[in-house]
């Protein structure tokens, strides 16, 4: 049973590697909706429901190692911080937010990547993930494939810290319902709680989803003078467009978030099972 496994480093980083590459795939139309729901120029003009699977290539390449990064830390962490059990969701909530903060050094990038393809951002010349990866490096450089780094981590760090907490306690909850005891889930099972702990950390968290997605679209240089803070960015979107566009896309968001939670967490647990793994002391 997945729960009662204490996964070693590499198990760990193996699990992550499949269940982020899994889940990616898998969900990436919905993504690309999404996306485009957010963009400046709205959900027609960025592409609608035409080429769902543009900048599919970057997330092939940066998946399994962000994911497989995420999970190696917060394991290990979540392991080995010396924090009492009733101290459990702060630990829990520490291992996230560091995992996520590594895994971003990989994924930003290729979020910047897809997330331009996703909305055709120069326009035919993008027609590829390599193309717009061309692009970015040729106009911004180094520092492009970096853009929105901050309010991504500003966006991942709320979500993990609410995901992960929820999903160990429902985890912990779910087991003592169907087992009577602590940590004895099969993996569907696991997937259930991830699935509801993911589901209600993306509908809470969509405005620093949206602004996420505005700074990576924005081709203007952020060095330059007048280029907006993420809070004044916020603050623009709210005056500007109203309530809604903060909370634009947060249907398919949260479905996807949703459902990949399932997917996510409990293939990572499956792999897990599979990989066999020393019980918890």
């Amino acid at each position: 049973m997945s729960s009662s496994n204490s996964p070693t480093f590499g198990q760990s980083l193996i699990a992550g590697g499949i269940a982020g590459t899994s889940v990616d795939l898998l969900f990436y139309p919905i993504d690309s909706i999404k996306t485009r729901l957010q963009s400046y120029d709205g959900f027609y003009k960025a592409g609608g429901f035409r080429g769902i699977y543009n900048g599919v290539g970057s997330v092939i390449v940066g998946s399994a190692p962000g994911a497989a990064i995420f999970f190696g830390t917060y394991d290990t962490l979540k392991r080995t911080l010396p924090t009492s059990p009733h101290l459990a969701p702060v630990n829990h909530m520490f291992s996230a937010t560091i995992g996520e903060v590594a895994a971003c050094l990989i994924r930003v990038p290729t979020e910047v990547i897809k997330t331009r393809s996703q909305t055709s951002s120069y326009g035919a010349l993008s027609n590829s993930s390599l193309a717009t990866a061309k692009l970015v490096w040729k106009t911004d450089g180094l520092k492009g494939f970096y853009r929105g780094f901050g309010t991504t981590v500003m966006r991942e760090i709320p979500f993990v810290s609410l995901q992960f907490p929820m999903y160990e306690f429902f985890k912990q909850r779910l087991s003592y319902l169907l087992y009577h005891k602590p940590s004895s889930l099969r993996p569907f099972e696991a997937s259930l709680c991830g699935s509801a702990a993911g589901g209600i950390a993306a509908a809470l968290t969509t405005p620093l989803d949206v602004l996420k997605t505005r700074v990576m679209l924005d081709l203007r240089d952020p060095s330059q003078p007048g280029y907006p803070s993420p809070l004044g960015r916020l603050r623009q979107i709210y005056l500007s467009e109203g309530m809604p566009a903060l909370f634009a896309g947060v249907i398919p968001r949260t479905l996807w978030i949703s459902a990949g939670g399932a997917v996510f967490l409990g293939m990572y647990e499956w792999t897990i099972d599979i990989l066999g793994s020393s019980p918890e002391p």
